[in-house]
């Protein structure tokens, strides 16, 4: 590394060593005991929004080992110079307020957390009472939405993936549009349908033209989709027609979260000319129910994609802000005693980096607010799927429920999505509403993983991500049932 390098790489440096308590050398780990293999270590501290049955109002938490911090009982121990004055925004049932005091109030609540947890730290370790309020099992809440979701937008920033969808429709000579490779290509979602795991998606009906020489016809989809992604909360916002510059991005990125964007496939391919897709994705989108902060993300950082032709002057950044986060999908059928995983991926495959998909989205003057968010797109990369002993191929980072076990994707099953042997719900279990329940299993079991490189005690860093699907697991899991 040359030394223009060096310094380039040392602010983000100092950033990742500030965020780490072995910095704060005083700080000895955590008095709440955490599993060697937790998601919830003492270095991740992801924030939440939780309710338990003797107390259904929507509260604040942040995870730690199997435990959940209920912030609402602890605010008045936030008394840095950014949260003093604004501790009731822990006492709110949604994470907006607290995303929308910034990036100092972010990471002054997460310094606080930090020493409140140590375990030398006596303050909330020896006040019995307190912790008896504070700290509630994992095992006895229930998970909300993070945030009051206002706009949703989605991306399409992996390069693989866009050039796989490039080639199956255009070929390999047009395979990217002229446009993907100048700005990070998004649309606009539907907000209102976004969810969080566990919640049942119905399968959606609409419009299908799966012969081009008759007229469409009208039904539930057939071509049922998932589709692996992770997506960003916008914190503070921006006003009215002031862009936050590409250099100030990440004083606006929150945090991180899992994402599922269901697509049902053959509605999508009859209305998708010209404006994009519809009906065929705003039935639903599911998202993991904790955030974690950049900061706890900044360890795993890492340079961003070579780009050429390098970007216009408002989305050049030097900094890294890459992320190598390990991804993968596994499925389990009804015939199935194990998981097998269909996918994997990395984060750090993506081309366009969050702060020029901030910075590109706000440069017309849109104003971003906080609990605005914005998904990556599919995350393939150079090797993003595999052939399964079934036979079942795919070919990009999501995997199709309707895909034929022959391989013949164009080929579709009249009465339900076609899967292989293995995973294909049994024609007693048809009914007319179609539900995909997130719920204990049924037939089929979809999973959402993600590590990280870690470290504990032992020499290992510990972050991850809370499983889409049962809090008490260690995937990302969905059960669905057909």
């Amino acid at each position: 590394m040359d030394l223009a390098n060096i310094w380039k790489w040392l602010p983000t440096l100092l950033l990742a060593l500030e965020s780490l308590p072995e910095y704060n050398c005083h700080l000895k780990m955590s008095f709440i005991k955490v599993v060697e293999k937790s998601d919830f270590s003492y270095y991740n501290l992801p924030y939440g929004i939780f309710s338990t049955a003797d107390n259904p109002r929507h509260r604040i938490g942040v995870a730690i080992g199997d435990q959940i911090l209920d912030l609402s009982v602890i605010r008045s121990l936030f008394t840095g110079p950014s949260l003093s004055k604004h501790q009731e925004v822990f006492d709110q049932t949604t994470l907006n307020g607290f995303m929308g005091l910034g990036y100092n109030a972010w990471k002054e609540a997460r310094r606080t957390l930090q020493v409140l947890l140590s375990a030398n730290e006596t303050t909330l370790r020896d006040d019995v009472t307190m912790r008896s309020r504070a700290f509630v099992p994992q095992s006895s809440a229930r998970m909300h939405l993070p945030a009051e979701i206002g706009d949703y937008t989605d991306f399409y920033s992996s390069k693989d993936h866009a050039t796989n969808v490039g080639i199956m429709f255009r070929g390999k000579e047009n395979a990217l549009m002229p446009n993907w490779l100048r700005l990070p290509v998004g649309y606009h979602g539907r907000a209102s349908s976004v969810v969080v795991s566990e919640t049942p998606i119905r399968r959606p009906s609409g419009q299908m033209r799966p012969d081009q020489s008759k007229p469409p016809v009208f039904g539930a989809s057939k071509q049922l989709d998932i589709e692996l992604e992770m997506a960003f909360f916008v914190g503070k916002g921006n006003p009215l027609g002031e862009p936050i510059p590409i250099e100030k991005a990440h004083e606006h990125i929150f945090g991180m979260v899992l994402m599922n964007d269901w697509s049902a496939r053959d509605i999508q391919a009859w209305e998708y000319v010209p404006l994009g897709p519809f009906l065929g994705k705003n039935f639903g989108t599911t998202i993991s129910p904790w955030v974690v902060p950049m900061e706890a993300l900044l360890p795993f950082i890492e340079p961003n994609a070579v780009q050429d032709p390098e970007p216009l002057p408002y989305l050049r950044h030097t900094d890294y802000y890459a992320f190598n986060i390990n991804l993968f999908v596994s499925l389990k059928g009804e015939d199935m005693t194990e998981e097998d995983t269909i996918c994997k991926s990395n984060f750090k495959y993506m081309y366009w980096t969050m702060k020029q998909q901030l910075a590109h989205h706000s440069v017309g003057g849109c104003n971003m607010r906080p609990g605005d968010l914005l998904a990556s797109g599919t995350i393939s990369g150079p090797v993003t799927a595999r052939e399964t002993d079934t036979g079942w191929a795919l070919g990009l980072a999501s995997a199709p429920f309707s895909r034929r076990c022959d391989h013949e994707t164009t080929v579709r099953s009249p009465e339900t999505p076609s899967c292989p042997p293995s995973v294909r719900p049994s024609q007693a279990n048809q009914s007319s509403h179609h539900y995909w329940h997130g719920a204990p299993a049924n037939l089929i079991s979809f999973s959402l993983y993600c590590s990280y490189y870690t470290m504990d005690d032992k020499g290992h860093y510990l972050v991850g991500f809370q499983p889409i699907g049962n809090g008490n697991c260690t995937t990302c899991s969905w059960c669905i049932s057909i």
